[in-house]
This record gives structure tokens, C-alpha cells and sequence, in this order.
């Protein structure tokens, strides 16, 4: 009973860190906005940024790789490889957020000492969609930060009990 509640717990977290990280990707790659100025046009999109480039390929990695792990059996000896790429996927996930939220910050913001204005007066839903993102994208990385200590515990406790 105990081993199927585990197994059940795991499960959950692998599917909420999957839904977060799918969530933080869908809505970064349909953030697009247009805006005009008199005679200037602005359109707002995701591409525009590397950073926001890179949370994106981040996200669809981390998401690509939770649907397939739902999927390994539970007997199989990938597992204790399985807690290694949750820890690149969590430090993938950690430095994606943290490159888009630099850009985001600059771009709600701007940075008077290089002359770069905040553009969220004239696109704010783009900034808002970004904003949504990095929130999805945040919560992906808190699941996966839990998803990896219940990994090492899931791992680690096995072998633990199998040396006494």
C-alpha cells in the first residue's frame, strides 16, 4: 500500500510539473501583440528575444522529456538515472526563468542607463502573456524542484534500507 501511494505521489507531481511546464510554453509561444504610433508600427512577439527563445525550447524540452518518463515502468533500472535528468531538468528550468525574467524585467521597466525604454505601456498583453508565462514556467520549476528531493528519496531510501 505504502509502495502504490508513492508510486501514485510521483505520478501526480511528474503530471502537475508536465502541465506546468506544457502551460508555461503554450502561452510564451502565442504571446504577440501590435501596436501603432502614429505612423510607427510595433508588433511584440516571443521570437523577437533570445531569452524568451530560450525559455521556450527549455519548456518543450522539460515537457517532452515528463510526458515520456510517465511512461517508464516502475521496475525498470532507468529510474536511477531518471533522478540525474531531473536534476538537468531542474537546472534547465532554472536558467530559462532566470534569462526571461532579466528580459522581462527590462521590457516592463526599461534601464535608464542604457536608454532602453519599458515597451509594457504600448503592448499589455504581450506583457501580461509573458507574465503568465514566467508565472507557468515558475511553478514548472517549483514542481520539479519537489519532484527531484521525492526522486533522491524514492532512490535513495531503497538503497539505504537494502545496506542495513
Amino acid at each position: 500500500m505504502v509502495k502504490l501511494t508513492k508510486r501514485i505521489g510521483g505520478l501526480v507531481l511528474r503530471l502537475a510539473a508536465f502541465g506546468a511546464a506544457l502551460a508555461a510554453l503554450i502561452v510564451m509561444v502565442t504571446s504577440r501583440e501590435r501596436a501603432s504610433f502614429f505612423a510607427v508600427s510595433l508588433e511584440a512577439k516571443y521570437t523577437d528575444m533570445a531569452a524568451f527563445k530560450y525559455f521556450v525550447i527549455a519548456n518543450a524540452v522539460v515537457s517532452v522529456y515528463s510526458f515520456l518518463v510517465l511512461f517508464l515502468p516502475k521496475e525498470s533500472l532507468l529510474w536511477k538515472f531518471v533522478v540525474v535528468l531531473d536534476l538537468v531538468m531542474t537546472m534547465l528550468l532554472t536558467s530559462s526563468l532566470s534569462a526571461a525574467l532579466a528580459v522581462a524585467q527590462v521590457g516592463k521597466k526599461g534601464n535608464a542607463n542604457a536608454g532602453w525604454l519599458p515597451i509594457c505601456g504600448q503592448v499589455p498583453k504581450f506583457c501580461d502573456q509573458i507574465t503568465g508565462a514566467l508565472i507557468a514556467g515558475f511553478v514548472a520549476l517549483v514542481l520539479y524542484v519537489l519532484l527531484l528531493l521525492y526522486s533522491l528519496h524514492s532512490v535513495v531510501d531503497p538503497f539505504l534500507l537494502q545496506k542495513s
